[in-house]
């Protein structure tokens, strides 16, 4: 803790030289805000017109428009002769040098506060005001002065104001140290009053920001619901329609054999993969239906991926087709995308071939090497005496899903017919090496 003391102890000279440094050299002020709102004491200038021009714009004319009549003012107040000072003559030129030089940081101060209070600070400390008039400053001089100090605590820095304030002080009890007591107080206030405002506004800025903050996470906020309503309405209408109709196959295909007392062992079999295909597709409806009712759509269920590809296999065999596969590489160490995207690919070209080559011979390949996964599924024609299933009206999407996946993997699609009347598809996928642990 006494460490602590004494840093903060000598640190405390080196923050005022920086400040005093600022002031006088290296400091900038804050920008000109932009659209700058009337003061409400004033917005009852929109009666005049006044008020429905823009503040800063007027703000920089009536700074002109004082520094023209304070100048005119001080040049007239110099030309004038003083009972108290008499045979003093000052040129023309000299009037005219002084009234611009203490006036001008008026004209200045609103676009270049800071530039504006380093005028009036060189100008006060020599022009020599008491050889001409009974005062140490010009009245017009003290004016700006204590304008541009103001203007200084609202848009600089807490170090810059502080800088500035040690630098004036110490010019007016150089200056004067009979008139120095009465500036200090009249210094120190316009520095504070300006300080003050400018941690009004500071506060009132964030606090609007703020305000907008909670306007758009309130706005984010409904569009989620609204996306989560409309998707837990998607998962009630999936589950009243399709997953019941996929439960009624299912109890059908396994009544149906009780229904008949002669039932082929075939027509058996075949019953009992329709069974158990109309089960897998309502594990995965369920699991769908799981994603579309979570908040965050996060799948928390196992994915499938090329580990599963016997059972894939296996069904189509079940269904009639004569399969044989391909595999090459290692198929088991692949990132979940990619793996899930290749069973996806897989089973909607096996199922194409269920539906449109029943009864055909398939090749299913799957390869991995040199950094890409290579799938193929190739069907042969229908088989004699299979009829290909129709597709119902308004599906047929099945290549533009898997295009879909593998284009947001960097990979890609072919699908094409081969000559003897079959069909086939084939898919690239870049697999990205894991990082060694």
């Amino acid at each position: 803790m006494a460490g602590q003391n004494t840093d903060d102890a000598s640190s405390a000279p080196n923050s005022l030289l920086k400040g005093v440094l600022a002031a006088a050299v290296t400091g900038e002020a804050d920008p000109v805000p932009p659209d700058r709102p009337w003061p409400a004491p004033l917005r009852w200038t929109r009666i005049l017109g006044i008020g429905r021009l823009p503040y800063g714009l007027v703000v920089n004319v009536v700074g002109i428009g004082l520094t023209i009549a304070l100048a005119a003012g001080t040049n007239s107040l110099l030309a004038t002769p003083q009972p108290a000072r008499p045979g003093v003559h000052i040129e023309a030129f000299v009037r005219l040098v002084v009234s611009i030089a203490v006036t001008l940081p008026l004209a200045l101060r609103d676009r270049h506060p800071l530039g504006a209070w380093r005028l009036s600070f060189v100008a006060m400390a020599i022009i020599p005001a008491d050889r001409w008039l009974t005062v140490p400053y010009l009245p017009a001089g003290t004016f700006a002065a204590i304008v541009c100090l103001y203007t200084v605590a609202v848009r600089c820095s807490r170090d810059i104001t502080i800088g500035v304030g040690l630098l004036s002080l110490a010019g007016v009890w150089i200056k004067d140290t009979q008139t120095a007591g009465g500036a200090t107080v009249v210094l120190l206030l316009a520095l504070v009053v300006g300080y003050a405002l400018r941690l009004r506004n500071t506060a009132r800025t964030q606090l609007a920001e703020q305000r907008r903050e909670l306007i758009e996470q309130e706005k984010r906020h409904q569009a989620a619901e609204a996306v989560l309503t409309e998707r837990q309405r998607i998962a009630r209408e999936l589950h009243d329609v399709v997953a019941h109709h996929m439960s009624m196959i299912a109890i059908q295909a396994e009544a149906a054999p009780y229904k008949v007392e002669t039932v082929p062992d075939e027509t058996r079999r075949d019953l009992s993969e329709i069974r158990a295909t109309a089960l897998d597709a309502l594990t995965e409806m369920r699991r769908i239906l799981g994603v579309l009712r979570s908040e965050d759509g996060v799948e928390t269920a196992p994915q499938p991926s090329l580990e599963r590809l016997d059972e894939l296999v296996a069904n189509a065999r079940g269904a009639g087709l004569t399969v044989s596969t391909r595999l090459a590489g290692d198929l088991d160490g692949l990132p979940p995308g990619v793996g899930l995207t290749a069973y996806r690919i897989l089973q909607e070209a096996l199922s194409n071939a269920m539906r449109h080559a029943p009864g055909s011979r398939v090749e299913v390949a799957a390869v991995r090497e040199d950094g890409i996964l290579r799938l193929g599924v190739v069907n042969g024609p229908q088989g004699d005496g299979h009829l290909p299933t129709p597709s119902p009206e308004g599906t047929g999407h099945g290549l533009v899903g898997m295009r879909e996946r593998a284009s947001m993997l960097g990979g890609d699609v072919s699908a094409r017919p081969t000559p003897d009347g079959g069909f086939a598809v084939n898919a690239t996928l870049p697999v990205k090496a894991r990082a060694a642990s």
